[in-house]
């Protein structure tokens, strides 16, 4: 009976890591984008912006690399972060 945690198996120095965006599923990025929209509950000011568009908006960040995808190895999941929130929390790991 196999475990499917990666933690069962290694244990990792880091507990995240940026991950590169290509190398998830579309239907993946399109879930963590779509989760990272909502989450950042950002502000577009008097016009309302379609979702489809605040999806391409946050491609282009992807490919600028100002927006990371950062797995977590407590959890097991990936999010999608700013480059500079994704940098905070490696300053503070490494402080510790």
């Amino acid at each position: 009976n196999e475990s499917l945690f990666l933690s069962d198996y290694f244990e990792p120095r880091d507990k995240q890591m940026i991950i590169p965006f290509e190398q998830l599923s579309s239907e993946a990025l399109q879930g963590l984008i779509e989760e990272f929209i909502t989450r950042e509950g950002t502000d577009y000011g008097i016009e309302e912006v379609s979702l489809n568009t605040k999806v391409e908006q946050v491609k282009h960040l992807l490919k600028r690399r100002e927006v990371v995808v950062v797995f977590d190895f407590a959890t097991e999941s990936a999010s999608l972060l700013t480059r500079r929130d994704a940098e905070i929390i490696e300053q503070n790991r490494t402080a510790d």
